[in-house]
C-alpha cells in the first residue's frame, strides 16, 4: 500500500531521482495536477524548465510504458506536436526506489476551447495527423479499450469499495447492469488503431500559434473515434456541426471511416463506468477521499443513477450521423 499511495514519494526522494540522471534543480517543486502519477514541474540550474512523472507502481510494465515513450517519439519524427520524454543517455525511463520516472521540457499554452469552432477545425487536422502515423502499426503491450475493462471490471470494483449507499443499491445496479448489457452489444467487432486515447481539453495546448497534445500515459489500441468523440458539446444539433468540423479537417490527413459514429454513446457509457471504477479502485490512496470526496456522498450516487438512465436513452436513439 505505501507503494500504491506513493507514501514514500518524499520532496527529497524526488529530487534524488532527478538529480541521478544529472538534472539539477534551482527551483522548488511544483505539483501539477494529476492523481493516477505524481508530475513535478521545475527549474533546473541549467536554465530549463522540466516536468518529471513518477508512474503508478503497478499500473503499466515496463515494456507498456516504453511503447508509450517510442509513440511519442514516432509522432514527433512525423511533425506530429506532441511533449515526449527527454532522452538521456539512450533512455528515457528510468528507476529510483522503486518507482518509474521520466522527464520531459516543460510547455506552456492556453487551454483549447471545445466550443470553438475554428480551434476544432485545426484540431481535426491534427488528429488526422496522428492517426495517419499511428495506423502504421499496432501497440503489442499496451490494452486495448474494451467493454471487459470498462464495464465489467468497473462494476466489480464498485461492487467491492462498499461506496454506494445500501438505499441506493438496488437502482444504481439495476440501471447500470442496462446500461452495461446496450453498451456491449452495440460495442462488437471495432476496428482500432493506436490512439491518444484521453484526447479531452485538458490534453491539448495552444503553444505559440498551434496546437499540441500531452499525456499520453493512457495510449491504448482502440477505435478511431475514441480521439475525436469527447470534443463534442452541447446538444445534438451543435454536436452535429461540432462533429462535422472535426471530420471533414480530419479527413485532409487520414481516412475516417463513418460507422464508428455509432460508438459515440457506447464509448461514452464505458468511460462514465470506467471512472467511477477508477475511483473506486484508488479510494486506499489518501489524496482520493481527499480530492474527491463527493465520490462517498448519496447526493453523487443519485445523480449517477439519473445520468445512467439519460445514458440509456442515448445508447437507444439513432447515432448520429453526417450528411454526405
Amino acid at each position: 500500500m505505501s507503494k500504491f499511495s506513493f507514501v514514500d514519494l518524499t520532496p527529497d526522494s524526488i529530487l534524488d531521482a532527478v538529480e541521478s540522471i544529472g538534472i539539477y534543480a534551482e527551483s522548488g517543486l511544483l505539483a501539477l495536477n494529476s492523481y493516477e502519477n505524481r508530475v513535478y514541474q521545475f527549474k533546473a540550474e541549467d536554465g530549463n524548465r522540466y516536468v518529471v512523472k513518477f508512474y503508478r507502481p503497478e499500473r503499466w510494465s515496463k515494456a507498456q510504458i516504453l511503447e508509450e515513450h517510442a509513440f511519442a517519439f514516432e509522432l514527433a519524427a512525423a511533425d506530429v506536436p506532441v511533449v515526449a520524454p527527454i532522452m538521456y543517455q539512450g533512455h528515457s525511463l528510468f528507476s529510483h526506489d522503486g518507482y518509474w520516472f521520466t522527464l520531459f521540457p516543460s510547455v506552456g499554452g492556453r487551454i483549447f476551447e471545445v466550443d470553438n469552432l475554428d480551434q476544432l477545425d485545426v484540431l481535426g487536422r491534427l488528429i488526422g495527423r496522428m492517426h495517419q502515423a499511428a495506423k502504421t502499426k499496432s501497440f503489442q503491450h499496451r490494452p486495448l479499450i474494451g467493454c471487459e475493462e470498462y464495464l465489467n471490471t468497473a462494476k466489480i470494483q464498485l461492487q467491492m469499495s462498499n461506496l454506494i449507499p445500501k438505499s441506493l443499491e438496488t437502482a444504481f445496479y439495476t440501471i447500470l447492469d442496462l446500461v452495461i448489457v446496450e453498451t456491449t452489444s452495440h460495442y462488437r467487432n471495432v476496428d482500432t488503431i493506436r490512439l491518444h486515447g484521453d484526447c479531452h481539453a485538458g490534453n491539448i495546448l495552444w503553444s505559440g500559434d498551434a496546437l499540441m497534445f500531452v499525456d499520453l500515459d493512457d495510449s491504448r489500441q482502440g477505435p478511431a473515434i475514441q480521439d475525436l468523440w469527447m470534443m463534442l458539446s452541447g446538444d445534438r444539433n451543435n454536436q452535429l456541426l461540432q462533429l462535422d468540423t472535426l471530420v471533414a479537417a480530419y479527413e485532409e490527413f487520414c481516412d475516417f471511416d463513418h460507422t464508428q459514429l455509432k460508438l459515440i454513446e457506447p464509448l461514452r457509457a464505458m468511460r462514465m463506468i470506467h471512472y467511477m471504477g477508477w475511483l473506486a479502485k484508488r479510494w486506499e490512496d489518501p489524496a482520493f477521499p481527499r480530492n474527491f470526496s463527493w465520490f462517498a456522498d448519496d447526493k453523487y450516487w443519485e445523480q449517477q443513477i439519473l445520468a445512467l438512465k439519460e445514458q440509456l436513452a442515448a445508447l437507444q436513439e439513432a447515432p448520429l450521423k453526417l450528411l454526405p
